[in-house]
């Protein structure tokens, strides 16, 4: 068969490449184009309340595209850029080339920059692409692909007619009698076809473009002179409009009659719509706990106090496990319910029920899994908030004393720098204070590190966001300018020194001795005890047998240090007997440094005090960790206990869901039995939380002997729950399906039976396939001929009305729950109506009192409106409309 040189639908899914070429061969078929892409994109802009005039212009900005986009695919795209830059354009195009690209379309060649720059070729290329995709794609005749599949179609509506035959989307249509052909196939009124002649093609294709747009809604696209004066016409520009013409006349659908009693519809009904309404009020109120348990879960204000966020802590495990449990089961409930009505509907030929907006169960769905995304993130930003907040106290704690200490050293220093005691000094004044400066400068370059840390630890504090950074940065740059000053000062006394008195004397060269061993062991002193006191955070064995060992490692250098202290000391003794043996009278301390024996003694005692009481905490600490690790391996082995019970049970729930034997209230029967095996395990799920709920006051973050978290297994268990009551939701909805369409036992089994043999992966649907074969073993006659073939296609556009690919069982027991059992239609029900109405076109409330009991009586009485008829009588009710209304538009 000529397709016009085209293969399938792949051929035409890559712009860019043969478009070109085509253009460049004849330049008129870009005139054609032109003109039909232009009609058919109105066609649909219109809706939009928009039209396009020039192609070259209107698409640059890409927002019209996006419409377009909008308008035929009933979805939303992302929001447009409406500013002028080019930037903003692209944008814009781009968009539009993403949501192409997402429902399959390979696309190749097509640039955003080009449609901008106005590329007439480029934007063409792009429309045709949109076109195929969303107008022509989805057309399918006998398994072909969407171009073959539009010509098949032609041909079988065009062949009882003479002189037409389709063979392809350029020359079969220059005479313009296969348009006319598929007019009058569809609406003969519509034609006289056998006034048309051959040899006229002008006045045939004008015809029927003219008779398309008055009376079938479809816009011209093309110009009979064009088509007739080109040797050739353009098969993209006819595929366009024949496929308009196709989606005309393919829509149409017959309606099934069969029998049934008016009093079963008005119950059926009437226990719907309190379904309705108990869905509706359950939803309202679930969707209400879910928009007020957000923002909550949202707050993420830091606290100040450990006690403050372990109190959120608290009250987020309430959450978990006193609040949240019974909203998982009115969930599962509600979806339980919500599929329930819809299995009671369509067994009852009713139309789906659709909630109010904003209550569906998408809506629902995604409400809670906007929850759990929060609730997830509330949980990590509590466990990662907590040892943050623990690093801030320690940290300023830290940056408080050693600023004290430093504070503490500083103070009146500033005083004496700026003494102008040389001034008036005496030779021997001089030469003491020298050296004495020289002891103070060594003094301050050993408390250099310690003025770094104090930055170090503010800058800290201002990266981990500390609630009093401003006094702690207050307090440091007070400090560090106070440096800066004793480091100018301690120059400027130093210079005024040597400037007045260049050579020194011999000095007491044990004083000095004495001041410049002991400002060092003095400042290591001191270090050691702000390092005995110093606070400490830890959460593993390790890191506290880690602290132990250098505590050990310490105290191993005390006797080396009480060496170094009494060699100090024996300095200062030796001085004062050379003073006393030579009658020296010492002027009174050391003049080279503050730093006395008394004091080196009483540091020394102060820091023997501090080593126990190190001592001890560490070991309170040891305690404490190895008290953790008992709690991680007592929560780990319950933990790897129940991770893979849960798992094991969900793949023999689907096992079961697939392998069910005996009839359906046995399997009902077995099913609930086994999910009160399950609910009978919670207590190890309860224990698993009393264990965790200590692992997080005892704040430990991390578990090594596990893979699972509490979270894993609280959300596995929550599915575990889920599964098994809807795996029984759907025995109980089988059974209802079964009772309401009087499916025997044995029917029931021979349809499980016959669906599980070809559903060979056990997944719970067949593909076409293997639903073929299903259907073949229990009689159907779909065998591969063209009969079969057309039969095949019927029931799969009742069983997969989204064209999925898969038939679930629930869809199958349906299809052959109305192929072996009738139900009632509006038409049944208006001839019952009729009858009670004494064949009247209209009713009145005194009949339906008198014919139906008084519950469905007062039901239709509510309901029906007015009858607005010429025979119309006082009081009359039109039953007619109220029977078409139960039925809705479905189809089912």
């Amino acid at each position: 068969m000529d397709t016009g040189g085209g293969g399938g639908m792949g051929d035409y899914m890559r712009p860019g490449g043969d478009w070109d070429r085509d253009l460049l061969l004849d330049p008129a078929w870009e005139k054609q184009q032109r003109k039909t892409f232009t009609a058919w994109c109105n066609s649909h802009l219109r809706k939009a309340g928009t039209q396009i005039e020039n192609i070259d212009e209107d698409f640059r900005d890409g927002l019209n595209f996006m419409l377009l986009l909008e308008v035929i695919s009933g979805e939303r795209l992302p929001k447009p850029e409406r500013g002028k830059m080019r930037v903003h354009k692209i944008n814009n195009v781009n968009k539009a080339l993403d949501f192409i690209a997402s429902k399959g379309v390979k696309l190749v060649s097509i640039g955003a920059e080009e449609i901008v720059d106005g590329n007439a070729k480029m934007t063409l290329g792009m429309i045709w692409t949109i076109i195929l995709r969303f107008a022509i794609q989805d057309i399918s005749v006998e398994e072909t692909s969407a171009k073959e599949g539009l010509l098949l179609w032609c041909q079988r509506k065009t062949a009882p007619y003479k002189n037409v035959n389709v063979q392809n989307f350029h020359i079969s249509w220059k005479d313009g009698l296969a348009f006319n052909a598929l007019i009058h196939r569809h609406r003969p009124e519509l034609i006289e076809y056998d006034k048309l002649r051959k040899d006229d093609p002008v006045t045939n294709l004008n015809n029927a473009f003219e008779v398309a747009e008055k009376y079938l809604d479809i816009p011209k696209m093309l110009d009979a002179e064009d088509i007739v004066n080109t040797g050739r016409p353009d098969e993209k520009a006819i595929m366009t409009y024949v496929s308009s013409f196709y989606h005309a006349f393919s829509g149409a659908q017959k309606a099934r009659l069969v029998p049934t009693g008016i009093l079963k519809v008005l119950v059926v009904n009437q226990e719907n719509a309190h379904l309705m309404e108990d869905y509706e009020r359950l939803a309202v109120d679930l969707l209400e706990w879910i928009r007020r348990t957000i923002p909550w879960l949202e707050d993420r204000v830091p606290q100040k106090t450990i006690q403050e966020m372990q109190q959120k802590l608290e009250d987020f495990r309430d959450y978990r496990r006193v609040h949240k449990p019974p909203k998982v089961q009115e969930k599962c409930q509600l979806e339980i319910n919500f599929n329930t009505l819809q299995t009671k509907l369509r067994v009852s030929n009713r139309p789906a029920f659709m909630p109010s907006e904003g209550r569906m169960v998408s809506d629902i769905n995604n409400g809670w899994q906007h929850l759990e995304q929060a609730e997830k993130g509330y949980e990590e930003w509590l466990l990662n908030e907590i040892p943050r907040l623990e690093r801030l106290i320690n940290l300023a704690e830290k940056s408080r004393q050693k600023a004290s200490i430093h504070e503490g050293w500083t103070d009146g220093k500033e005083a004496i720098l700026q003494h102008r005691d040389y001034e008036t000094a005496t030779l021997s004044d001089i030469k003491a204070l020298i050296p004495k400066h020289e002891a103070f400068e060594s003094d301050l370059a050993a408390h250099q590190d310690r003025v770094e840390q104090i930055a170090a630890i503010a800058q800290e504090l201002n990266e981990l966001d500390y609630y009093d950074s401003h006094n702690v940065n207050t307090r440091c740059q007070k400090i560090c300018d106070q440096w800066d000053n004793l480091g100018s000062l301690t120059h400027s006394r130093r210079e005024a020194l040597e400037k007045t008195e260049k050579q020194l004397e011999t000095i007491d060269q044990l004083h000095l001795e004495y001041a410049k061993r002991a400002a060092p062991f003095n400042n290591w002193m001191e270090s050691a005890m702000e390092d005995l006191q110093d606070m400490f955070i830890v959460h593993t064995i390790e890191e506290i047998e880690g602290l132990i060992s250098a505590h050990d490692q310490f105290k191993s250098t005390l006797p080396d240090a009480d060496r170094e202290r009494e060699a100090i000391l024996a300095i200062h003794k030796e001085a004062q007997r050379i003073a006393e043996s030579n009658h020296i009278k010492l002027s009174g301390s050391n003049p080279y440094t503050s730093v006395t024996p008394q004091i080196i003694n009483s540091k020394w005692e102060k820091v023997q005090q501090l080593v126990p009481k190190r001592d001890h905490a560490l070991l309170e600490e040891q305690s404490k960790q190895q008290s953790n690790e008992h709690l991680r391996r007592q929560f780990a082995s319950q933990a790897n206990m129940v991770g893979p019970w849960i798992q094991t049970k969900m793949e023999e729930i689907g096992r079961i869901s697939i392998e069910m034997n005996g009839t359906l209230e046995d399997q009902l029967s077995h099913l609930k039995q086994y999910e009160r095996s399950i609910v009978d395990y919670k207590p190890n799920l309860d224990l698993l939380e009393q264990q965790h709920q200590l692992i997080q006051e005892a704040l430990i973050f991390d578990n090594k002997h596990t893979n699972y978290t509490m979270e894993h297994l609280r959300v596995g268990w929550e599915q575990l729950l889920t599964t098994i009551a809807r795996t029984i939701n759907e025995v109980e909805n089988q059974i209802l399906t079964r009772d309401a369409k009087g499916i025997s036992q044995e029917q029931m089994q021979e349809f499980r039976a016959s669906f599980n043999h070809f559903d060979k992966d056990h997944g719970g649907a067949l593909g076409p396939e293997e639903f073929k074969g299903c259907l073949i073993s229990l009689g159907y006659d779909v065998e591969n001929d063209r009969q079969g073939d057309a039969e095949f296609n019927r029931i799969m556009s009742v069983v997969d009305p989204n064209h999925s690919g898969l038939v679930t069982f629930q869809a199958f027991i349906d299809f052959m729950s109305k192929e072996t059992t009738d139900t009632d239609t509006a038409d049944q029900v208006i001839g019952s109506f009729k009858v009670l109405a004494g064949d009247k076109n209209f009713i009145t409330a005194e009949e339906l009192r008198r014919e139906l009991p008084p519950d469905q009586a007062e039901y239709c009485i509510a309901r029906m409106a007015a009858y607005q008829g010429p025979d119309a009588a006082p009081g009359a009710l039109d039953y007619k409309s109220f029977s078409t209304a139960l039925y809705g538009e479905s189809d089912l």
